[in-house]
């Protein structure tokens, strides 16, 4: 019976869907998340009647029997999340704008050019070489638009970060000190990008190639002291899952009537 099986893949697609919400809600406080929304696509048609307006071939409408659905894709919204305010120097927010940060581990073999690009601005200061590096909670190095890194020379202080990326620091003696700008990237199907975890991303042939933003075309702002929060919506994410649970509750119903068909079926020599 078709049933059984088109029923079964809308508890499969169900099931997918729920994975996906539920990695949402535990992502809600992930600094510079972007929430994942399931695609589906039905599946192949067995056409029992032709359409034809001739009255001896046929009829004007299909006479048509779909065998299920599918997940296909789980397209992410890549809308600004809200600024939340931690007066922490490292923190960095990108409040404007569609750029990404850039980050680079030159030990991971596992990439290619060993760079990852993220939302996620919330950095800290590593020791190396005596100087102080700007680097992620993985160690990552945050890059600079001429690819070198954010370093804090000794007996400095006053660590700042203007809107357009520019960062100084201020001498014991009073002096400002140039440390470079941070580079930020844009990409032209940001829906491309692939996720590795960490709150990296890495480009694909759909995403294009990162192309760093230049002073006159920059559109990216960065706040300073502030976190770009996770973009989820817990309310329309609770709505999802209650339509899915409800979804899936009707496709087990269907799974049980069809099998009380056959049921019924089988009695019938009896």
């Amino acid at each position: 019976m078709r049933a059984l099986w088109t029923a079964a893949s809308g508890m499969k697609a169900q099931q997918t869907n729920m994975d996906v919400i539920a990695h949402n809600i535990s992502n809600v406080n992930t600094t510079g998340y972007k929430a994942q929304k399931t695609e589906f696509k039905d599946l192949l048609y067995t056409y029992s009647s032709p359409v034809s307006n001739d009255v001896q071939l046929g009829q004007p409408v299909n006479l048509q029997i779909g065998h299920g659905v599918m997940p296909v894709a789980t397209s992410r919204k890549f809308i600004t999340g809200n600024a939340e305010r931690t007066e922490n120097p490292t923190d960095l927010a990108i409040v404007q704008g569609t750029g990404f940060f850039v980050v680079e581990n030159p030990n991971d073999a596992g990439n290619e050019n060993n760079r990852y690009y993220t939302r996620d601005g919330n950095f800290k200061f590593s020791v190396e070489d005596g100087q102080l590096t700007l680097v992620t909670s993985q160690g990552e190095k945050v890059l600079t638009t001429d690819d070198g890194y954010i370093q804090l020379p000794e007996n400095s202080k006053e660590f700042s970060v203007s809107q357009n990326g520019t960062v100084t620091a201020k001498s014991l003696e009073g002096e400002t000190l140039s440390l470079g700008k941070i580079k930020t990237v844009t990409f032209v199907n940001p829906e491309g990008l692939k996720a590795v975890g960490d709150n990296f991303f890495v480009p694909t042939d759909n995403s294009g190639q990162p192309v760093q933003e230049e002073d006159e075309t920059r559109e990216t702002k960065i706040y300073q002291g502030y976190l770009e929060m996770s973009n989820v919506q817990l309310v329309d994410e609770m709505v999802r899952m209650i339509t899915a649970q409800r979804a899936y509750e009707i496709n087990s119903k269907s799974v049980q009537t069809a099998d009380d068909m056959l049921n019924t079926v089988n009695q019938l020599k009896r």
